[in-house]
């Protein structure tokens, strides 16, 4: 069964970085347009950042420009999501994606594999 698996979470102060990875077994991975998303409490999930299968082609939630940064790394088959400057509206769950038809994009329903989700807590 494929897996995608995220890292990389956890408890920091505003201001601070933290770097997610999203990894995978899977070899067909490194075709795959890859997102990441976040879920806080009591909200909807949404799209925060989306690569290409090469990587030369990325989209963010317009609120995040300048301070989230994705890539990818299809020899090591992961995906990245650098967060700087982060805020304690950044609080969620992200997820991480990838859509095994080559579609990509920001709605959540094009994605088919989706890893189990990484903690983000953010304190002022």
């Amino acid at each position: 069964q494929v897996r995608l698996i995220e890292s990389g979470g956890g408890l920091v102060q505003a201001g601070s970085s933290l770097r997610l990875s999203c990894a995978t077994s899977e070899r067909a991975f490194s075709h795959n347009p890859t997102a990441w998303f976040r879920q806080a409490p009591g909200k909807d999930r949404e799209f925060v950042a989306g690569i290409n299968w090469s990587g030369s082609s990325t989209d963010y939630l317009d609120s995040l420009k300048g301070r989230f940064t994705i890539s990818r790394d299809n020899a090591e088959r992961t995906v990245y999501l650098q967060m700087d400057n982060l805020q304690p509206e950044d609080t969620a769950v992200y997820y991480c994606a990838a859509d095994k038809h080559g579609i990509g994009g920001r709605p959540a329903y094009r994605y088919d594999l989706w890893g189990q989700g990484t903690q983000v807590t953010v304190s002022t």
